[in-house]
């Protein structure tokens, strides 16, 4: 399969001489193709603030440019605010005719990541590391989650009385989508489409991504 592409070309150099691994649990590749943008969200499940803290937990394990570790995450369930973060969001800016989520299947549990510095790129790259990760370890424990960039953020720092700026927003939940990864050209469409109730998220061929291959 082209998605294991590079796995296969480790193999091609090394041969029979490679080195067995044990595996243990889920490996990353089966985490990143389950790490999905999930735009609507299965309303029986209500993620505790128990599970959001777990999904926080990974951020004290992470690299930090200098080491200066200047994230910090203000935590929202159904029960302390999510009704007050839904108007201040937007979802599915590609697909403007869908008026993304479909009632009765928003998102109801929020990670809202802070700096305690002025953002610089700096931050920025921690704050990429971080949202990933956090994201990897949602779906670990069976939950899908959706980074939101499009949101008011003053308005959102002042509604929750939130100490720092608002960076970006994480929502959390049991997703209620079907979605598929489609292989492209790198010179194809790029946008995401819906199909039959499917979610279509187009993703460059592996071997298209590296220069020199």
């Amino acid at each position: 399969m082209a998605d294991n592409y590079l796995e296969k070309r480790y193999e091609e150099t090394l041969g029979a001489n490679k080195p067995k691994v044990k595996r243990i649990g889920h490996t990353v590749d089966e985490l990143l193709l389950r790490n999905r943008s999930y735009r609507g969200y299965n309303k029986n499940y209500v993620v505790s603030r128990a599970e959001l803290e777990r999904i926080v937990g990974v951020c004290s394990k992470l690299p930090s440019a200098r080491n200066q570790q200047v994230l910090r995450y203000w935590l929202v369930t159904r029960d302390t605010g999510a009704d007050r973060v839904l108007p201040l969001i937007k979802m599915g800016a590609a697909l403007p005719e869908l008026h993304l989520p479909f009632e009765g299947t928003e998102p109801e549990a929020f990670i809202i990541c802070c700096s305690t510095v002025n953002e610089n790129p700096m931050v920025d790259i921690d704050l990429g590391i971080a949202v990933q990760s956090m994201l990897l370890k949602t779906v670990e424990m069976g939950l899908n989650g959706l980074i939101i960039g499009a949101f008011n953020r003053s308005q959102l720092k002042e509604t929750l009385s939130i100490p720092y700026d608002p960076l970006l927003v994480l929502a959390i939940g049991k997703g209620a989508e079907k979605i598929a990864i489609t292989l492209i050209h790198a010179d194809e469409n790029h946008a995401y489409y819906r199909e039959n109730g499917t979610h279509y998220v187009p993703k460059v061929k592996a071997e298209e991504l590296i220069l020199n291959a």
